[in-house]
Formats: structure tokens, C-alpha cells, sequence
């Protein structure tokens, strides 16, 4: 970015009644421009400029996007794990290497948000992850969804640990 575009973000012409200048950018046309040119008010200072009320949505929706990721790779690996439970004679390098991936993002999302942790706390984050977990297997299995457990029979400490499979 050249030295002219950096004094010039934000100046769409127009003058709030306060002094300070517009967004260049509206949220809601380009959020990836938005994005930008509200990065380099911020690291100019041009803290009366921003746009607070969509930055402070951002922020939140990493948090969403961190948990949806944990909730995402769990389900997969809890599903996984099921199979493996339910289904001995169909054990594969290919479940196993799932398990291994499945675990590792998950262990490397928790370690980037350590906080998420704390869902395993959560027993309505849990049954999501679970029954999303038994949906996956009934419809790659044909087994009825009610045959598992209504709940994760496995600590959250187990799922995650890389010698853990169930019997």
C-alpha cells in the first residue's frame, strides 16, 4: 500500500458532523476491504474513525469460528471412535488415521484457545458434539440412531488422548 492510500482510508469525502472522516469501505459491500482499511485506522490511531459496533462483531465471531471448528473436528472424531466401538470386524488404517488427524486439530485448536476447554464443561455444547457425532454414524452405518448412547460415554480427557480407542 502506497503512503497516498494510507492517509487517504476512510475518506470518502463526507465529514461526520464531528470532524472525523466516514469508513471508506461499508461492511456490508466488501467485508474483506472493510477489514483492511479498518486494521490500518487502528494502527494509525484513528481510533474516532473505526467502526466499533462491526469490529466488536468480528471479534466475537472469531471466538464462534474457534468453537465451531472444536465442535466440528470432535463430532468427526467422536463418530470415528463410535464406529470403531461399534464395528470391530470394519476397523481400517483409514479409521485409525482419521482418529489420529481428528485428534491432532483438535488438540491444536485447543492449544491456539485454550479457553474452549471450558465447552467440555458444557453439557448442551456436549450433546450437540455427540449427537452430531451418532447422526454421522447412523447415516454412514444404517445403525439406528437411538442403538448408541444418548451421551458421550467417554471423558472428553480419553478422546483426546492418542493411545485412547475403544474397546
Amino acid at each position: 500500500m502506497n503512503k497516498e492510500a494510507k492517509i487517504n482510508i476512510g475518506d470518502t469525502g463526507n465529514q461526520h458532523e464531528d470532524g472525523n472522516q466516514p469508513m471508506g469501505t461499508p461492511y456490508e459491500k466488501d467485508v474483506v476491504a472493510w477489514a483492511e482499511e479498518q486494521a490500518a485506522l487502528l494502527r494509525a490511531g484513528k481510533l474516532a474513525s473505526i467502526d466499533i459496533e462491526h469490529i466488536a462483531e468480528e471479534i466475537e465471531d472469531v471466538g464462534k469460528t474457534e468453537s465451531r471448528e472444536l465442535r466440528s473436528r470432535l463430532a468427526v472424531l467422536l463418530a470415528h471412535l463410535l464406529k470403531w466401538q461399534v464395528q470391530p470386524e470394519r476397523r481400517s488404517r483409514s479409521w485409525t488415521n482419521t482418529i489420529r488427524t481428528q485428534r491432532r486439530e483438535a488438540l491444536y485448536v485447543l492449544e491456539e484457545a485454550p479457553s474452549l476447554r471450558r465447552r467440555f464443561d458444557e453439557a448442551k455444547w456436549l450433546d450437540l458434539v455427540w449427537s452430531k457425532a451418532r447422526t454421522q454414524v447412523e447415516a454412514e452405518t444404517g445403525i439406528d440412531f437411538d442403538t448408541f448412547p444418548e451421551v458421550c460415554p467417554w471423558p472428553m480427557t480419553s478422546v483426546l488422548d492418542e493411545g485412547f480407542l475403544p474397546d
